[in-house]
């Protein structure tokens, strides 16, 4: 089960002077950070702690810091910037399958951190309001999750689907627990929100608020990861379903559980 995380954050990075320059500077703009230089102290620290966010070196003396990030994303619900020397889209790409909510390549400003770590936090700690508050209002012949003024959805029932807001928790129809990632998370959160609506892909870039300097073809990606684990042929899908040139839908009836 995965605990809720904190505001605090881990910097793991096997370079003593960045890593104390880093847990400085963010100290120094009101966040209790920490830093740790080896996969083995990163996963005592984790175990130890439930951290809000991760900046994660790819690159450690004693592990794979993309084995790091496979473990954490599946087994805990922290936000995670993979911090790299490496300048390849690959690598850029690789950060995204992993599931990173955030890639820096070094070298980098302590300012860019500091927004990355800022933006990342804020779209990851209020994800459910906006997007039933921004949601369009769709024609008679569309279905929407109708919206109790002061409440917000706990929970989301579709095509024998159940996905819990508060625990971030995806059931599959046989009672299967899928996990997401935060961007496929909020991106899922977007379709329940407005079933059977055509959403263009500058629509999901504004209220999943799941990426940051991207161009359009991080949402193909992500949808794609999306139907791996929604649909049974992902190659053709019958629950997100693409309207060429136009966007996406979800096909589906929804039910809201209301907190």
């Amino acid at each position: 089960m995965n605990t809720p995380p904190s505001a605090d954050i881990l910097v793991v990075d096997d370079d003593d002077a960045l890593r104390q320059l880093l847990v400085n500077y963010l100290a120094g703009h009101g966040m209790n950070a920490i830093g740790v230089g080896t996969a083995t102290e990163a996963l005592q620290a984790v175990a130890k702690h439930s951290f809000g966010l991760v900046l994660l070196d790819l690159g450690l003396p004693d592990g794979n810091g993309t084995d790091l990030a496979r473990k954490w994303r599946a087994e805990t619900c922290m936000s995670i910037i993979c911090v790299t020397g490496r300048f390849e889209e690959a690598d850029r790409v690789m950060g995204l399958e992993l599931g990173a909510d955030d890639y820096i390549t070094k070298p980098f400003s302590l300012r860019e951190v500091l927004a990355r770590v800022r933006a990342v936090t804020r779209r990851n700690s209020a994800f459910v309001a906006p997007v039933a508050a921004t949601a369009p209002a769709l024609s008679s012949s569309h279905v929407q999750v109708p919206v109790i003024r002061g409440k917000h959805p706990r929970a989301y029932r579709f095509a024998r689907w159940s996905l819990n807001l508060n625990t971030r928790k995806l059931v599959s129809p046989d009672g299967v627990q899928v996990g997401l990632t935060n961007a496929e998370f909020n991106l899922l959160v977007v379709f329940l929100g407005t079933p059977r609506r055509i959403i263009s892909r500058e629509q999901l870039l504004e209220r999943s608020r799941a990426f940051d300097d991207i161009f359009d073809r991080a949402v193909d990606v992500q949808i794609l990861r999306l139907r791996r684990k929604l649909e049974a042929d992902a190659k053709n899908p019958n629950l997100l379903c693409t309207e060429r040139g136009m966007g996406y839908f979800l096909n589906a009836d929804v039910e809201a559980l209301w907190e």
